[in-house]
């Protein structure tokens, strides 16, 4: 038998989760369960807290064994606050144990702290390791520098990003090409490797 739940208006819910204070609120919320299986479902205005990630979106589905899955679909919108990281996307799924996100459609990460902004197809973002994936028509952009590709590893605590897939950097007038680039961040320094070719605009003194 499936038990369905429903819910009109502005809602709240604080529920506190192996130390981690867990809250949503929406407009709509429905919920169920059947053979097993218990769903939340989040509509208008909805939004969602776990530690330091705050999540936004036109729908969300919440499910697992304490609320583990979250899949937010319509204008989603989040942010991990500490480390001031800003995502959007068409949709976004998070697990909160591996505390990995996983951006699809037409998406953007933004590190507010570093100045970086990267947009691809497919981003998965690890908050433990602060590493970001970035698959299909990816681009980064900080401040001059503009690298695209179409696959990206970026290690936040290194500050460094490996591009491969048809890898280009542009540095102001400059332009490097190679089987694979990686670049540094801290210092903007490219390292190329594999079939390297570029091209470099002599300044006037």
């Amino acid at each position: 038998m499936k038990k369905i739940l429903s819910f009109f208006a502005f809602l709240i819910f604080v529920i506190p989760v192996s130390g981690d204070t867990f809250t949503f609120k929406a407009n709509h919320m429905s919920g169920g369960k059947a053979t097993g299986k218990e769903i939340t479902i989040l509509t208008g205005n909805a939004e969602v807290r776990s530690d330091n990630l705050l999540l936004r979106a036109d729908r969300i589905e919440i499910q697992g064994d304490d609320n583990q899955f979250i899949d937010c679909t319509g204008n989603v919108w989040g942010m991990e606050e500490e480390k001031e990281i800003l995502f959007q996307t068409d949709r976004l799924r998070y697990d909160r144990k591996l505390k990995i996100a996983r951006l699809e459609g037409n998406s953007s990460l933004e590190d507010k702290k570093n100045e970086i902004v990267a947009k691809g197809r497919f981003i998965e973002y690890d908050d433990q390791t602060e590493i970001t994936v970035f698959q299909i028509s990816v681009r980064l952009f900080k401040d001059t520098m503009v690298c695209r590709s179409e696959y990206a590893v970026y290690r936040r605590e290194e500050q460094l990003l490996e591009l491969s897939g048809f890898p280009v950097v542009f540095k102001k007038d400059d332009e490097f090409r190679a089987d694979r680039i990686r670049v540094d961040l801290d210092t903007d320094g490219v390292t190329m490797e594999g079939d390297v070719s570029g091209s470099i605009k002599n300044q006037s003194s």
